[in-house]
């Protein structure tokens, strides 16, 4: 065989394998895209917001002391329930009824002093009179600077008594101080409540308050009557929330019972919020949900999760929220334009183009179509529809990585049951 034979025979061989390439990759390329496909179906739907916080009394006092001193007596336990006015504790009273006897006695110097003040003056103002007298009857018997020393000697007496009227008043007012400090030195309860937290033991010092408030804390007493638990939502969703709204409560110490709660109060400013991962400040607010049916048991600092109800809808269009996709510069038309618009773009678009949300519909021919949609409330699993599809419309839902990939125009086919995997709820 000559050597031109040899290398046409090469070359037929090259054409007829480039053939069988090109023609088995055109059959792959039909292979249609396997996807879930789900008919538009109306369901029940409830909108809420998940947040976790801490249960604590809706009531409490943080019992401090006023003074410093070592505690000598103390008669309740953590747990105990106590009454409005129930004696709680001793502070060793010695220094202060010390103090007490010292400002009484005090006063009584003072008064002491007064009286004495007193008599001068009187003895002074009698003085006077009867110089008074005489010079009347007879002015040569008394000069004029005889009575300008008696008139002089009269009005130092009298604010001599003045000055000691006022330290009278002073050392009484010492006495009252005292007193007051005194009465300090028994704990009495404030509130009618549990005590929730017991910090301090017989023999330990108490200090005052204004000094240090967490270090100077005795003890805590708490209603246990009305409980609550703050939660802190994100500022996506506490817009979302309104005084009033119910809420489904779950405590940790009780993971099998569920427990109906109620929105009391929104904080109107935010509350410091974790770091993201891109090193930005999430931005919370406080929500206080009041426990309707809580159990006996509830202790104050319980773990608690609550789902808070923000709307609900009855037998209305929805699909699943994996199903809504979002499709970059979809050419605008006057039936889009009420379509919500989805989340802006680093990308600059094309004039006349959006972004627009929506969802692929299966055709007669197994070939899919992208649809805008609007949509309501969302749920847990399943967005409310409000134009765009109706009831028993076929559309593609599922899974994740089939809905990003899909076009206009392409061949799907149903997956079968057992290649079906389950899908997060993240929109494509």
């Amino acid at each position: 065989m000559s050597k031109g034979m040899k290398f046409g025979i090469l070359g037929v061989a090259v054409i007829a394998i480039g053939g069988v390439i090109a023609v088995t990759a055109a059959k792959k390329n039909k292979q249609p895209t396997e996807v879930r496909i789900e008919s538009v179906a109306k369901r029940d739907l409830v909108a809420s917001v998940t947040a976790s916080g801490q249960v604590a009394p809706h009531t409490k006092a943080d019992l401090s002391s006023d003074i410093t001193g070592k505690i000598i007596k103390l008669t309740v336990k953590e747990g105990d329930f106590v009454k409005q006015g129930d004696f709680l504790l001793q502070i060793d009273p010695q220094t202060y009824q010390a103090v007490v006897a010292q400002t009484e006695a005090q006063v009584a110097n003072a008064k002491a002093s007064e009286t004495q003040a007193q008599a001068n003056l009187n003895q002074a103002q009698a003085n006077f009179r009867r110089q008074s007298e005489i010079r009347k009857s007879n002015p040569n018997l008394v000069s004029d600077d005889q009575m300008e020393q008696l008139k002089t000697t009269m009005d130092v007496d009298a604010a001599m008594l003045d000055a000691a009227k006022h330290n009278t008043e002073q050392a009484m007012a010492g006495v009252t101080n005292a007193k007051v400090n005194l009465e300090k030195t028994t704990i009495r309860a404030p509130m009618s409540g549990r005590v929730t937290r017991l910090v301090v033991q017989n023999g330990e010092t108490a200090i005052q308050g204004t000094l240090n408030k967490d270090a100077a804390t005795l003890l805590t007493i708490s209603d246990m009557s009305v409980l609550e638990t703050k939660v802190k939502v994100d500022e996506t969703d506490v817009s979302r929330i309104a005084i009033g709204d119910s809420a489904i409560v779950q405590l940790d110490a009780f993971p099998d019972t569920t427990f109906l709660g109620k929105v009391v109060e929104i904080s109107n400013s935010s509350v410091k919020g974790t770091t993201t991962t891109t090193g930005d400040q999430a931005i919370d607010y406080e929500v206080t949900i009041r426990l309707l049916n809580p159990p006996k048991d509830t202790k104050p600092d319980f773990s608690a999760t609550a789902k808070i109800i923000t709307d609900s809808r009855k037998r209305v269009i929805s699909i699943p929220i994996i199903a809504l996709t979002v499709r970059e510069n979809q050419t605008v038309t006057p039936s889009d334009t009420a379509q919500r618009p989805a989340a802006k773009s680093s990308t600059s678009k094309a004039v006349g183009k959006k972004d627009v949300e929506g969802v692929f519909v299966v055709g007669v021919d197994n070939k899919v179509t992208f649809k805008p949609v609007k949509v309501g409330i969302a749920g847990e699993k399943h967005f409310e529809v409000l134009s765009g599809l109706k009831e028993g419309d076929k559309i593609v839902g599922g899974t994740y990585q089939a809905i990003r990939d899909l076009k206009d125009g392409t061949l799907v086919r149903d997956m079968k049951p057992a290649d079906t995997k389950a899908t997060g709820s993240t929109k494509p």
